[in-house]
């Protein structure tokens, strides 16, 4: 802590001319005289830091003195800062505050680049995120009721990783259940515990390390959308998963999950007409039948 205590104190003195120990003893939360020790090190380690007492004085860099303070470039502390911010989405914004302090990039977090890695219910998914944390740094297995196709299930897991990928959330770890490594998503698990046995960590074989193995393309779909929908295809898989033809767009897909699939393609109602796979067309034409007998009545 303190020599990371001490890069941010480093760090504040090259943005500001002059700041006071007592502002650096609030802002990383310790007291004034341990801010003093503080300086005397960075005297000792090379730093020419001069302090004036009375109004208007305070803790500054000698003058005339050059240091290099392009340790990192605006680019890079601007990847950084977004970075942070990023995770401060779905994070406590105190940490995040405490980051960014130490980094001295408040005068800099004007970055033109925005990241939100939250979502609707993001109080649940920040307190989600904390808890299999603090499970993960404790070596304590988590507890929840997990829902998926099948239905609901109780699952006990050692959790190692949580990541965001593929536009959502997961916890990566240890099923206890089925004796395998498994990847659940947050937006799907409740009841979160963290029970008090713990667990000693694992190494995670190379062939559970590429995440995307979970989602293997080993369906292919063919079918032709109206040109009027042409941003949506855009926006879910890029402009070069179709091409145009008297008939509409003609596009072409590999996917794994046949409810995510047909429900996706149910969201563009009849501006799509599916080619293939047989067992899609059928299941499409099995869910029309049903809406419309929900509203038959009605006409």
């Amino acid at each position: 802590m303190k020599l990371e205590r001490l890069i941010g104190i480093l760090t504040i003195l090259l943005q500001n001319e002059r700041v006071t120990a007592a502002q650096l003893a609030k802002r990383f939360e310790v007291s004034r005289r341990t801010i003093i020790r503080d300086i005397d090190a960075l005297c000792l380690a090379g730093i020419p830091l001069v302090t004036r007492q009375g109004y208007g004085g305070g803790i500054s860099i000698a003058e005339g003195f050059k240091l290099d303070k392009s340790i990192l470039t605006k680019a890079e502390l601007g990847l950084i800062i977004s970075g942070i911010k990023g995770i401060g989405s779905v994070s406590e914004q105190a940490q995040v505050d405490n980051a960014l302090d130490k980094l001295g990039a408040n005068s800099a977090a004007a970055t033109p680049v925005i990241v939100d890695l939250a979502s609707f219910y993001k109080e649940e998914l920040t307190d989600k995120i904390e808890s299999i944390k603090q499970a993960i740094a404790n070596e304590k297995i988590i507890s929840f009721t997990y829902d998926y196709a099948k239905g609901e299930s109780k699952r006990n897991i050692e959790p190692h990783l949580v990541l965001f990928q593929w536009t959502a959330w997961y916890v990566f770890g240890f099923c206890l259940l089925r004796k395998d490594w498994r990847l659940f998503k947050l937006n799907r698990l409740w009841g979160l515990k963290t029970l008090e046995k713990s667990f000693a960590k694992r190494e995670i074989p190379p062939e559970h390390s590429n995440f995307n193995k979970h989602l293997n393309e080993d369906k292919w779909l063919v079918a032709v959308f109206d040109k009027s929908v042409r941003y949506k295809l855009i926006e879910s898989y890029g402009h070069e998963s179709f091409f145009e033809t008297k008939e509409g767009l003609h596009f072409e897909v590999g996917f794994t999950h046949t409810d995510y699939m047909i429900s996706w393609l149910l969201g563009f109602g009849d501006k799509v007409r599916v080619l293939e796979p047989p067992e899609v067309i059928a299941e499409i034409k099995r869910l029309a039948k049903n809406i419309f007998s929900q509203y038959e009545g009605d006409i």
